[in-house]
């Protein structure tokens, strides 16, 4: 089982950045990938970027050119750089882990909002 805790969400203006975090309860290299997904009010839930235990990543859409996640593997710990915010990213974050074939978790997720 893996429990998560996200942290760094808030209120940021059209532009700015904001880095939100993710510790994990266990070791991420033995984690087969840790995801951000991101929701918005309405709309599905979607991925935003993954890094696996190998440290591959992989962009959604939304993350390209301006979205970078990374990991801490002492701290156990993954991140979500987001740069160039806009208005549309506004959403709540969620970090997940995929933990095949063990299993898959979310965490309780965090708000961001971009807003002038």
């Amino acid at each position: 089982q893996v429990q998560l805790v996200e942290s760094g969400g808030g209120l940021v203006q059209p532009g700015g950045s904001l880095r939100v975090s993710c510790a994990a309860s266990r070791s991420i290299v033995a984690i087969t990938a840790m995801d951000w997904y991101r929701q918005a009010p309405g709309k599905q839930r979607e991925l935003v970027a993954s890094i696996t235990s190998g440290g591959r990543i992989n962009n959604g859409d939304s993350a390209k050119g301006r979205f970078t996640i990374s990991r801490d593997v002492a701290k156990n710990t993954v991140y979500l750089q987001m740069n160039n915010m806009k208005p549309d990213d506004t959403a709540v974050y969620y970090c997940h882990a995929d933990d095949t074939p063990c299993g898959d978790y979310w965490g309780q997720g965090t708000q961001v909002t971009v807003s002038s």
